[in-house]
């Protein structure tokens, strides 16, 4: 295994069944048989199971309860080499472009590393002890492999919490990175990368905003949970007689609406929550749109909030398919890793039965290439939709 001398062991419990004996990159605090002192926080160790056999080099924290995060079946460590050889095989991975997923954590053999391109610049957000102790030496590294102007590291995400990490923002040189418009898919956003919601720009959408665009000539388009009104700017330049974009977030619509004005096409857009927006019965007592788009946010953010979330998701796409026409297109999507297929296709049956119309699927959707998902990782998995026509 490379002559890398042995490094501290954890043990699986006798009794457990972890996934990770079935190749999941992740083990928990109630499957091992003891934890190692915080001071190994942040550290490689190794896994083993209960007869003693090897199963590969891992990050550690005691303070998660994913208390170790599989990066290498060899006995390896997590130095500048195995993080510049990693960062080029997730970058060679992906095809050609200046706006996309860079690395995409476990994925990429980088547990807790996010990175996102757009153009010259870098978003990076680190989620693991381990890649925020070696955070400038990661920094270095996606400079020297990729040749970026900026690296924005966004270490604002509440899941760092989960591993006992701060919260905080700060540009790799030092000066504050200044919003700027950018193009992509040939349309021009105005893009605050440092201060702005999550990364700038939902990037694992862009492969959705062309295949809805398809159905929008001559439609009448409601883009629900709109953001920067990226999907309703795609309807306007395909023909749509009438487009209103709503969120519940000011600073999204007043982005919309710059975006919308910035490229020359016609759409509405209005701070309004979609749910209280679609339940107001003077406004919604026609089934009037012809296309309507629900990219709402995760509202299962945990497994026990996922009971919850099912009915949430069950009612606003019920709500949608009531003020659909006759013949209309529902794209729907979830970007909650909790919520696997066969439960999204529940919602979307059992909705369809209640609102009394005949759904079929016209298109299934998923998160693009650049967002990889590893067959052993559920978790890896998280954006999933489908394009239906409703009669």
């Amino acid at each position: 295994m490379g002559g890398v001398a042995s490094q501290p062991s954890l043990k699986l419990k006798p009794n457990a069944k972890p996934r990770v004996l079935a190749g999941h990159p992740w083990v928990f605090a109630n499957e091992v048989e003891a934890l190692l002192p915080a001071e190994r926080d942040g550290e490689v160790v190794e896994c083993r199971d209960r007869v003693d056999r090897f199963l590969g080099s891992g990050v550690y924290n005691s303070r998660s309860q994913i208390v170790w995060r599989r990066f290498s079946r060899e006995r390896t460590v997590l130095d500048e080499a195995f993080l510049t050889g990693a960062v080029g095989r997730a970058v060679a991975r992906r095809a050609a472009g200046d706006m996309r997923r860079l690395v995409w954590s476990e994925s990429d053999d980088l547990p807790g590393l996010v990175v996102d391109q757009y153009g010259d610049t870098l978003v990076v957000q680190i989620q693991s002890a381990a890649m925020e102790k070696r955070s400038v030496l990661v920094g270095d590294v996606l400079a020297g492999v990729t040749k970026p102007a900026e690296i924005i590291f966004r270490n604002d995400a509440p899941i760092r919490r989960l591993e006992g990490l701060p919260l905080e923002v700060h540009t790799r040189s030092g000066r504050p990175w200044e919003p700027r418009w950018m193009a992509i898919d040939g349309f021009d956003y105005w893009l605050d990368l440092q201060g702005g919601q999550k990364t700038g720009f939902y990037l694992d959408q862009r492969p959705q905003h062309a295949a809805v665009a398809k159905y929008c000539r001559g439609a009448r388009v409601l883009d629900a949970f709109c953001n920067q009104g990226a999907f309703a700017l795609h309807a306007a330049r395909a023909g749509a007689t009438e487009v209103l974009g709503l969120d519940s977030a000011e600073d999204a619509i007043a982005a919309a609406r710059r975006n919308a004005g910035r490229n020359g096409v016609t759409a509405e857009f209005a701070v309004a929550n979609v749910f209280d927006w679609f339940n107001d019965a003077g406004r919604n007592a026609e089934p009037r749109w012809d296309v309507i788009v629900l990219d709402p946010p995760p509202f299962a953010k945990s497994k026990s909030a996922l009971e919850g979330a099912l009915r949430g998701y069950k009612e606003i796409n019920l709500r949608a398919l009531q003020r659909l026409a006759p013949g209309g297109v529902l794209a729907t999507y979830t970007c909650s890793h909790h919520m696997q297929d066969a439960e999204l296709r529940d919602v979307i049956a059992a909705a369809a039965t209640d609102a009394k119309r005949k759904v079929r699927v016209l298109e299934w959707c998923h998160q693009p290439a650049d967002h990889p998902v590893l067959a052993t990782m559920r978790e890896s998995e998280y954006l999933r939709g489908y394009i239906l026509g409703a009669e």
